[in-house]
């Protein structure tokens, strides 16, 4: 060593300290990897994902080449070190050198490479796998021995060490994906993906239409007034019952019987042959599983009962997919005639407004684990029906009953915070 010359270990050393660095930013980069933008770029077969992909199948050879590398240069740097300082100042050199080269590593070859490498994780690992991966073929004997003492070690201490997996997102860390995805995803698409997640912790009773406000066609009418009414209605798939709407028949599609009304003249008889048996769907049933129930049985309206057979009301196929694109139709007059806003910043709600459809518009957050409809959720709490006039504050919201009507709260007036001086 005495041979050679100081300008030459001092570029060695250097070098030492490069490398180091190469290796301690190569683990945080490779660990830093978005593991499902990884598995996309695989998919679409870039080189430098393919390589990662190839690395990380197999964390602990990784690990183990990596710091296989990293400690070898250290002791080779800090090994140099000593000798430079021993030829320039002698033993009293030695422990300048130590705190010199600790510094140095410390910024040159630890933080600086490792907080680039966080940052920018796919351009320093991508790059790093075309020295890693020949590194491994080389070096794999050695790793092997060192991951077998310390596999083995693992499992005299009860942890497991199979090779690590891209573990399943459960519906709320990936309801945390979506919401962090920002600019990445449009605003409008998050909502939408949003609530798909939302689907399986909704049921059909959320947005079905109660069956007191089913339009239906009662067979024991006049059959001048079933086509009059079969005419003016505005849907295109109604309940044909007998009497009253829970000896319901089956279902009627308007368009069958314009064909049939074209073709000859319409009868009771040939409108008897176009009802269609009826789908009935249990209460409770997930948003997400009615959905694939609609499209397995082909169809498009269902009705729901409970664990007695009663008819509860109607749920459409349209009702489900605008849980998650939003409302399909451009007339405005159902939302107009639930909710109005007033001047003093209160709304005046009917109590039939569903309290999904509340929150939804209004961004509230009334509790939904209870009854669907405001008037539902205000009897719930007051335990009686209220008189006109009657105050009350549910979720941070004063509710003041306007009207009601029979057994049901028919209007009532919310306050988005506090009521104004005088309520």
């Amino acid at each position: 060593m005495d041979e050679i010359p100081l300008s030459l270990l001092f570029i060695i050393l250097a070098f030492l300290i490069v490398l180091s660095g190469f290796f301690s930013g190569s683990e945080t980069s490779l660990v830093s990897l978005n593991r499902y933008r990884l598995r996309h770029l695989t998919k679409i077969k870039h080189p430098g994902a393919l390589r990662a992909s190839r690395l990380l199948s197999r964390t602990d050879r990784l690990i183990g080449l990596i710091l296989l590398g990293n400690n070898f240069v250290n002791i080779l740097a800090s090994s140099l070190a000593t000798i430079i300082a021993l030829r320039l100042m002698g033993e009293a050199g030695i422990a300048v050198a130590t705190g010199l080269l600790t510094l140095v590593i410390l910024i040159f070859a630890e933080v600086t490479p490792k907080t680039l490498a966080a940052l920018h994780p796919e351009r320093f690992a991508f790059p790093a796998t075309f020295v890693l991966e020949p590194l491994l073929r080389i070096l794999y004997p050695v790793v092997w021995v060192i991951n077998l003492v310390a596999n083995g070690l693992l499992k005299l201490l009860g942890i497991p060490v199979e090779s690590g997996t891209i573990q399943a997102l459960s519906s709320e860390e990936l309801r945390t994906v979506v919401n962090e995805a920002g600019a990445m995803i449009p605003r409008r698409h998050q909502n939408m993906l949003l609530s798909i997640l939302d689907m399986e912790k909704s049921t059909v009773e959320d947005i079905m239409v109660p069956r007191n406000e089913v339009a239906g066609i009662d067979l024991d009418q006049e059959w001048s007034e079933i086509k009059k009414h079969l005419f003016d209605s505005q849907h295109t798939r109604l309940p044909v019952y007998r009497g009253v709407i829970d000896n319901i028949v089956g279902i009627v599609h308007a368009r069958n019987i314009l064909r049939l009304f074209l073709e000859h003249d319409l009868t009771r008889e040939h409108f008897m042959e176009a009802i269609r048996e009826p789908y009935f769907i249990p209460e409770g049933t997930p948003l997400n599983t009615q959905l694939l129930n609609f499209q397995r049985e082909r169809r498009r309206i269902g009705l729901v009962v409970d664990e007695y057979g009663d008819f509860l009301g109607l749920v459409t196929l349209e009702d489900i997919l605008e849980e998650i694109v939003g409302e399909f139709t451009t007339d405005p007059s159902c939302i107009i005639r639930e909710i109005h806003p007033q001047s003093d910043g209160s709304w005046l709600v009917d109590g039939a407004t569903t309290i999904r459809e509340l929150n939804r518009l209004l961004n509230w957050d009334l509790p939904t684990d209870g009854p669907k409809t405001l008037s539902g959720l205000i009897v719930e709490y007051l335990e009686t029906i209220p008189e006109p006039d009657t105050s009350l504050r549910i979720a941070g919201h004063p509710i003041e009953i306007v009207q009601t009507a029979s057994n049901t709260v028919k209007t009532a007036r919310i306050y988005p915070d506090s009521p104004p001086p005088g309520k």
